[in-house]
């Protein structure tokens, strides 16, 4: 499946894939940004200086966000829907230089799933207000977690990344 303004770039490499068989996931609510196409979204999400984003739960799932509150980072995982799922290497820059998918953080990859660590602002009833998003508008939300690894050592990326 192609989508408008996903043609490929000099280098850049698909795979021919079977029709996606269901995983059974189920959506949980909706990603209210600011960002209405995907040149819109930042390449990270800021959490301190970000644009303020609503998670808007499902009323099924309302119950689950009990004790969320004195976190102040939260883990969003959503379904990046509107991402081709067919490439293996990319030019993220489009320079021409191209890199396997699971070396990169792109959105485009076979099981397009987004994650962020974003600021949790505050929690209103079936809402939360975070900062630190960088998806579409409406993207499908498959989980929240607390985020408790302050202590996970993040790798930095490598000079000219």
């Amino acid at each position: 499946m192609t989508h408008p303004g996903d043609s490929l770039r000099p280098g850049e490499e698909t795979a021919r894939l079977d029709a996606p068989r269901d995983a059974a996931l189920h959506f949980i609510g909706r990603l209210r940004t600011p960002f209405a196409t995907r040149a819109d979204c930042p390449r990270q999400g800021d959490p301190e200086n970000g644009p303020e984003c609503r998670v808007i739960v499902d009323a099924a799932f309302v119950p689950a966000l009990d004790g969320i509150e004195p976190f102040e980072r939260i883990e969003l995982l959503y379904w990046l829907h509107e991402a081709r799922r067919d490439l293996l290497r990319q030019s993220p820059k489009g320079d021409g230089r191209t890199r396997g998918t699971f070396s990169l953080r792109s959105p485009l990859r076979p099981n397009p799933i987004g994650t962020s660590l974003v600021r949790l602002i505050r929690r209103d009833g079936d809402t939360l207000l975070v900062r630190g998003l960088d998806c579409l508008d409406g993207t499908p939300l498959l989980d929240i977690k607390p985020a408790r690894c302050d202590y996970a050592v993040q790798a930095p990326p490598k000079p000219g990344d």
